[in-house]
C-alpha cells in the first residue's frame, strides 16, 4: 500500500486547508456559540465540491473515493468537527445510501441538487429505543396501494433540522428482524414528517441534531430505497464507509489539539523557560504526535481498501475505534498542556474535546466496534 497523497490529493488538501484556515478557523467558536453553521459557509462547501464528495460526476458531484474524503475530513476537523460531522452525515451517510440502494431515477432526482447545495441530506436509523441495537428498530412502513405508511420515531438525527432529503429505514416485515427492514426516500414538507427541536448538545453543537416523529407520513410506493427488506443490510454498508469518514475527522481533531499544543507551550514560560523545554510536556507532544500519525495511518489503511473494491469492515472498525479514542484523549492531553487556559472557551482545544467525544459514540460506539473486531478475531 501507498500511503502517500498523490499530487491530486495533495492539491485537494491544500485547498481544503486554506478553506478551512480562513473561512472555518476564524468563526467557529461563534458557530459553536450560536448551535448554528450559517447558510452562506454551507454555500460555499458547496461551491467546493464537498456536498457532493462521493457522488459521481454525471451527477454534479465530485465522484471522490474514500481517500478524498478523509482527506477532505481531516482539514476540516482540524479547525471544527462540527462542520465536520455536517459533510458527514450528508455525504458518508445520505450521500451513500441512495448511492448504494437507489435506483437510477432516485439518482437522477435527488443526488444532482445534493451535490449543488440545494438541502442538506440526513440519515434516520436510530431510534430512542435503539442505537447500537439498530436491527431493533420498531418504526413501521405499510403499504396503503400506491403509497407507504410510515409511523415511529427517529432519534439522533443529524442535518436533520435543516435537511431537504431523508433516507428512513422501518421495519417492513415484523418477523424478519435484520432482514425485514427497508430505506424509504422522504422529502422535507412530506405531510406527517414531525421535525423536533435542535438537541442542546456537548459538543458538535453548530451541527444540528433533531428527532423526528413520522405520524401516517405517505410517500409514493417507488420511494422504496434498494430492494425491500433489505434497507438495513445497505444500512451497515453505509456505515462502514461512515466509519472511515468518521475517522477522518477523529484524525483531524487530534492533529488540532497537537498543533495548539506545540504552539502554546512554545509561547508559555513557566520555571524560567518555555513549556516545550520541560520533559514532561516534551513526552506528551511526542505521545500525542506518534498516535495522530498511527490513526492516520490506520485510517488511509481503510481508505485504500475500501476505494480498490477490497474488504474494509474489520479495517474500517479499527480505524474508527483507535482515532476517535486517539482524538479525545490527545484533547485531553491538550487541555492538560495549555493547564488552566485549556478550561476556558478563550482557546479551541476545549472545544476539540467537546467535539471529538462523539467520534467515540457515533457511527458504531467503541465497544461495536471492539465487539466487531473480536468476533472477526475468533471466527478466523
Amino acid at each position: 500500500m501507498n500511503y502517500e497523497l498523490s499530487d491530486d490529493l495533495q492539491a485537494l488538501q491544500d485547498m481544503t486547508r486554506k478553506f478551512a484556515a480562513e473561512t472555518v478557523a476564524p468563526n467557529a467558536r461563534t458557530w459553536d456559540r450560536e448551535a448554528d453553521i450559517p447558510r452562506d459557509v454551507v454555500a460555499k462547501l458547496a461551491e467546493l465540491g464537498f456536498l457532493g464528495v462521493f457522488i459521481p460526476e454525471q451527477y454534479g458531484g465530485c465522484g471522490f473515493g474514500d481517500m478524498e474524503a478523509t482527506v477532505i475530513m481531516e482539514e476540516v476537523a482540524r479547525h471544527c468537527g462540527a462542520t465536520a460531522l455536517m459533510l458527514d452525515a450528508h455525504n458518508a451517510l445520505c450521500s451513500a445510501h441512495l448511492l448504494i440502494g437507489a435506483n437510477d431515477e432516485q439518482k437522477a432526482k435527488y443526488l444532482p441538487p445534493l451535490a449543488r447545495g440545494e438541502y442538506l441530506g440526513a440519515w434516520g436509523l436510530s431510534e430512542p429505543g435503539c442505537g447500537s441495537d439498530a436491527a431493533a428498530l420498531t418504526t413501521t412502513a405499510e403499504l396503503d396501494g400506491n403509497e407507504w405508511v410510515l409511523n415511529g420515531a427517529k432519534h439522533w438525527i443529524t442535518n436533520g433540522h435543516y435537511a431537504g432529503v431523508y433516507v428512513i429505514t422501518a421495519r417492513t416485515k415484523p418477523e424478519g428482524g435484520p432482514k425485514g427492514i427497508s430505506a424509504f426516500i422522504v422529502e422535507r414538507d412530506t405531510p406527517g414528517l414531525i421535525i423536533g427541536p435542535k438537541e442542546d448538545k456537548f459538543g458538535m453543537r453548530a451541527s444540528d441534531t433533531v428527532g423526528l416523529t413520522l405520524e401516517n407520513l405517505r410517500v409514493p410506493k417507488e420511494n422504496l430505497c434498494g430492494q425491500l427488506h433489505n434497507g438495513f443490510i445497505d444500512a451497515m454498508k453505509v456505515l462502514e464507509r461512515g466509519r472511515i469518514t468518521i475517522s477522518g475527522m477523529s484524525v483531524g481533531l487530534g492533529r488540532g489539539a497537537l498543533e495548539e499544543s506545540l504552539k502554546y507551550a512554545a509561547e508559555r514560560q513557566a520555571f524560567g523557560k518555555s513549556l516545550s523545554g520541560h520533559q514532561t510536556i516534551q513526552f506528551m507532544l511526542a505521545d500525542m504526535a506518534m498516535a495522530v500519525d498511527a490513526a492516520r495511518l490506520l485510517t488511509r489503511k481503510a481508505a485504500i481498501l475500501s476505494d480498490s473494491g477490497q474488504p474494509s469492515n474489520i479495517a474500517a472498525s479499527v480505524a474508527k475505534l483507535f482515532s476517535s479514542e486517539m482524538a479525545t484523549k490527545a484533547c485531553l492531553d491538550a487541555i492538560q498542556i495549555h493547564g488552566g487556559m485549556g478550561y476556558t472557551k478563550e482557546v479551541p482545544v476545549e472545544r476539540y474535546m467537546r467535539d471529538a467525544k462523539l467520534c467515540e459514540i457515533g457511527e458504531g460506539s467503541s465497544q461495536i466496534q471492539r465487539m466487531i473486531i473480536a468476533r472477526h478475531l475468533l471466527a478466523v
